[in-house]
């Protein structure tokens, strides 16, 4: 399974694939970060980040992407901006017909670390860990899509098996039981038929 992740903001959008499958360790695909200039304009901004992250997609051929689900901070400037890229993240994805997961900060830092309350700095060291790098990845926001990438090949892979399971469980059951309606169906004609030869 290969994931791209995106870790939403205005000014820098962190970007990261990986792929893997649960539990072994995934290899890292690609990294970055998409930056903005703050003095243009908002619309302009989200132009921008669409138009790359639909090259990501393009380029690296993910099976699905994963985004930072966005939680109320302090500052509303803040989470708006995280807010409207997130946005852009899901409607490139959708557009391009792949599933979109969203992971909060703790989740992601929890499948990564093990802790939910985990700071920046472990989880930066965490991913580098698990994806074997020979450097740190920076800025933070390309750790972070990096481990929202991870969280998803590990979480969501685990997920969709569950989910397969669970399909493939319920056909079996409503097969089994179109077979009995019609075992059932052919033992009542066969009765009928007995009776009416009486």
């Amino acid at each position: 399974m290969r994931v791209l992740g995106v870790d939403p903001g205005l000014t820098r959008c962190g970007l990261g694939v990986v792929e893997g499958t649960p539990g072994k360790p995934p290899a890292l695909v690609a990294v970055g970060v998409i930056r903005t200039p703050a003095d243009l304009d908002v619309s302009k901004r989200l132009v921008m980040i669409e138009e790359e992250l639909d090259t990501w997609i393009a380029r690296y051929q993910p099976d699905a992407v994963a985004v930072e689900r966005v939680f109320a901070q302090h500052n509303v400037r803040t989470v708006m901006g995280t807010a409207q890229a997130s946005g852009v993240a899901m409607v490139v994805a959708a557009r391009r017909g792949l599933p979109v997961a969203l992971h909060t900060p703790s989740e992601v830092k929890a499948a990564v670390t093990g802790s939910g309350r985990a700071d920046k700095e472990q989880v930066t060291t965490m991913v580098t860990r698990i994806l074997k790098l020979s450097e740190r990845p920076t800025p933070a926001d390309a750790a972070d899509a990096l481990a929202l990438a991870i969280c998803q090949v590990w979480r969501g892979g685990v997920a969709s098996k569950l989910q397969e399971a669970a399909t493939s469980r319920a056909n079996l059951e409503a097969a089994a039981q179109a077979q009995s309606r019609l075992q059932m169906a052919r033992l009542r004609a066969a009765v009928a038929a007995q009776q009416g030869k009486r």
